[in-house]
């Protein structure tokens, strides 16, 4: 009787899941995205080197708190993330540019990291439901066309009570800087692709997620958010 019980409820939430799901956002925007990242992917980590100075701890930290051994990370880029996945886990890594991904797969090599590397779109991801326990973004939903669609995919593939791990940088609510992240974020998002005035936790409750949590990082700019399925 339990495990009819427990079937119900596995098939109930991925019922939901389906009922909950948004329009897939427009084909055209998310090939304006794969192609600004294809420009960028050789002078990404050039460009991000200012700021991985500080977001190295932040990763390591990240990495630390997750759970489970199937784990997916989408919008990996060039792999800044690969010295934390850790030999016990069963990684797969995936970004919706090539060029970015080859880096990170050269990377992995390197490192002596094994993985499956696969091209893929956070808001269109190639895998059954209930198929990781977790997954990882890292500053990534600031630059996905549709976010809340992106989450909801996030939450689609991983296992009910499974978790999902972000970092991101959002529109703060220090009224002279939220000013001016709104003022320059279509700049921003024109030279480098990414949103600076995205409400991501607030996203992630939209898409979804049964619980949850942030963390400032630095100031209310910079954070940690935890969910789960």
């Amino acid at each position: 009787m339990g495990q009819l019980e427990s079937s119900r409820s596995e098939r109930g939430s991925r019922d939901q899941k389906k009922a909950d799901r948004p329009r897939k956002t427009e084909d055209r925007q998310t090939g304006l995205v794969r192609r600004r990242y294809e420009r960028l992917a050789r002078i990404y980590d050039i460009t991000q080197w200012p700021m991985e100075r500080r977001a190295h701890r932040w990763r390591r930290d990240l990495w630390e708190r997750l759970e489970g051994e199937n784990i997916l990370e989408v919008g990996a880029g060039t792999g800044a993330n690969i010295p934390f996945y850790g030999a016990e886990r069963k990684m797969t890594v995936t970004d919706i540019a090539p060029k970015m991904l080859e880096q990170a797969r050269g990377r992995a090599a390197e490192e002596g990291v094994a993985g499956t590397f696969e091209i893929a779109d956070a808001q269109n991801l190639p895998y059954p439901d209930n198929n990781f326990d977790a997954a990882v973004a890292t500053f990534v939903f600031c630059s996905v066309p549709d976010p809340v669609q992106g989450l909801w995919e996030l939450r689609r593939v991983v296992v009910p009570g499974g978790q999902i791990l972000l970092l991101e940088h959002v529109l703060t609510e220090i009224p002279v800087l939220r000013f001016l992240m709104r003022l320059l974020d279509p700049l921003m998002a024109r030279l480098w692709g990414a949103h600076i005035s995205r409400e991501t936790v607030d996203n992630v409750r939209r898409a979804g997620f049964s619980t949850v949590s942030d963390t400032d990082l630095s100031l209310d700019i910079v954070k940690r958010v935890e969910a789960r399925v």
